[in-house]
């Protein structure tokens, strides 16, 4: 049995007539009549009653059809949507933090969509904190990712795409108040709102500290950056978190670090060995074309 035997007898069923089934399927009709012959012998039963060059299904042929067309109706399906993907078609499954989602990858899946004329090409958006986005990328939930980099992916690529400032944010009032920027040892005389361990910001602000030799008191950890913000405008500590355009509008007060320097990196994320769509992979060779040939990172 094949795939051509199967679309005959379709075809066939639903002319009810060898001459006008092999017209339409562009053979002769001794052809169709033996593919149909062998079909039945292979099946075992009588698909057709041949009444002249007419014909009509029998029970187990009409039987036969549903599935018969079943199994065609999804095979062609499958094939169209390959067709779609071989043209560079169809949605590209992104996962990014927050703090990406405003403007940075709005505007990148923007550009990029401009440059594929009539091509259809959809995206699927979500968001998530760094390490689970990274899971979920390892898991094939998404084609990419947009995040932090965390050293211990050694199966993952990171391509590095924008960075954002740290700084250190204290509430209205407080002793800090009013410097326009700060030794980071200064602030260690005062309670901090940490990240979440599990937060890729965790090791990066952990690595600040470290770099002068010393560790703030930890009197809350939160994994959103926002909520951090929130609680230390009411007065709950300090701490140290990215820039975000919330914070001006906020009851607190926004310190530059001057020691030591640090910048928090963002970067595009895609599991090593994997293939990717057609759409994804044209997608993540314009991002890594555009940050190539543009090497300053795009400022958040």
């Amino acid at each position: 049995m094949n795939l051509y035997q199967l679309r005959y007898f379709s075809v066939l069923a639903g002319t009810q007539h060898y001459g006008k089934a092999a017209e339409k399927l562009c053979i002769a009709q001794p052809s169709l009549s033996h593919a149909i012959s062998q079909l039945e012998q292979e099946l075992g039963v009588q698909l057709f009653e041949r009444k002249g060059r007419s014909s009509s299904l029998t029970n187990a042929g009409e039987q036969f059809l549903t599935y018969v067309n079943k199994s065609l109706a999804i095979l062609d399906n499958g094939i169209s949507a390959m067709e779609h993907i071989s043209r560079g078609e169809g949605c590209i499954r992104l996962g990014f933090i927050r703090p990406l989602g405003t403007q940075f990858i709005p505007g990148l899946a923007a550009d990029f969509l401009k440059t594929q004329n009539s091509v259809d090409i959809c995206f699927e958006f979500h968001t998530d904190s760094s390490q689970p986005l990274l899971s979920a990328l390892r898991e094939g939930i998404y084609d990419m990712v947009f995040c932090t980099r965390m050293d211990q992916e050694t199966s993952i690529d990171f391509f590095p795409v924008a960075h954002q400032d740290l700084v250190l944010i204290v509430p209205k009032g407080h002793p800090l108040s009013g410097l326009d920027s700060v030794d980071l040892s200064a602030s260690l005389a005062y309670p901090h709102i940490c990240f979440t361990p599990d937060s890729g910001l965790r090791s990066v602000v952990d690595q600040l500290f470290q770099k002068i030799g010393q560790s703030p008191e930890i009197a809350y950890e939160i994994q959103e950056d926002q909520v951090i913000a929130g609680l230390v405008a009411q007065n709950f500590g300090i701490a140290v978190v990215p820039y975000m355009d919330e914070l001006p509008r906020m009851n607190l007060d926004i310190i530059q670090i001057s020691r030591p320097l640090w910048e928090r990196n963002f970067y595009l994320a895609t599991l090593k060995n994997r293939l990717l769509s057609p759409a994804a992979q044209n997608f993540h060779d314009y991002v890594v074309e555009h940050y190539a040939s543009n090497p300053a990172l795009t400022d958040l």
